[in-house]
């Protein structure tokens, strides 16, 4: 197994830090540092749901941890009062009493997220009476609010989201009902793999086919663009959660590669 889904997942996060500005940085609290081996994201200035910044990424990976960069990731976010972050658990990190050691810290584990892959296969068409269209930042202010709303980012984070489209590496796509943005999804290429990222729709126009349309045009652009892999990732399948999403992403040909353990404080 190999770590390049981790690694395009990590380079696009570090780009969307990378879209801030000055201002934003200092109202979100951004910052991003390397512990260990590990990516730590963090926004002290956003809603304790904010989990898509507030997480750690490749702990483990490109070296083995110690208890000590252990407690360090986990006092990076306590220290700016973070109470709610995940640290991700590859299977192959070093050492095997990583996930020890996270417990140790107060840690425990969180639901935890499937990581899929797919190669240069042919994509499906997917019918859809929405527009689509790959937009850039005449559109960001809509996509910001689409994505917040989705994935409970909070109204701060509009403006910064709002940078992505028509950054270099990102390609952002949203579904319109006449002129009315309805849906997004974005997709970061570097070095000719790539990740789908923000797939979401506003629920107003959720049971027309955005989501899987979307999905199937960031894929076409990834294989104009000649990756040879793209990756994506969502929450275990658990009883009682109907898992589109999950069943989206293996409609559209990625296979299952590998689960992905994350560690969170305690919810009080």
């Amino acid at each position: 197994m190999g770590f390049e889904a981790e690694w395009i997942e990590q380079a696009a996060l570090e780009d969307v830090h990378a879209a801030a500005t000055p201002a934003l940085v200092a109202a979100l609290g951004l910052t991003k540092k390397t512990i260990g081996a590990a990516l730590v994201s963090i926004a002290s200035g956003l809603p304790g749901s904010t989990v898509y910044v507030n997480r750690a990424i490749g702990a483990g990976l490109a070296a083995a941890e110690t208890e000590a960069s252990v407690r360090d990731m986990v006092a990076a976010y306590r220290a700016v009062g973070v109470q709610r972050f995940l640290i991700h658990l590859h299977p192959e990190a070093r050492p095997a009493e990583l996930a020890e050691w996270f417990a140790a810290a107060g840690l425990r584990r969180a639901r935890s997220w499937q990581k899929f892959r797919r190669g240069r296969e042919a994509v499906p068409k997917i019918a859809t009476d929405l527009r689509i269209a790959e937009i850039g930042l005449e559109h960001g202010e809509a996509f910001g609010r689409i994505a917040a709303g989705a994935f409970d980012l909070g109204e701060a984070v509009v403006p910064w989201l709002a940078r992505l489209p028509g950054r270099p590496g990102w390609h952002v796509f949203m579904c319109f009902d006449g002129d009315t943005p309805a849906g997004i999804g974005a997709l970061y290429e570097r070095d000719g793999i790539a990740t789908v990222e923000f797939g979401a729709t506003a629920p107003a126009f959720r049971g027309r086919g955005s989501q899987g349309a979307l999905l199937a045009r960031r894929l076409e652009r990834a294989l104009d663009l000649g990756c040879r892999e793209t990756f994506t990732v969502t929450g275990v399948a658990v009883p009682g959660d109907p898992q589109h999403s999950y069943k989206n992403i293996l409609r559209m040909g990625f296979r299952e590669d590998y689960v992905r353990e994350n560690w969170a404080p305690e919810r009080k």
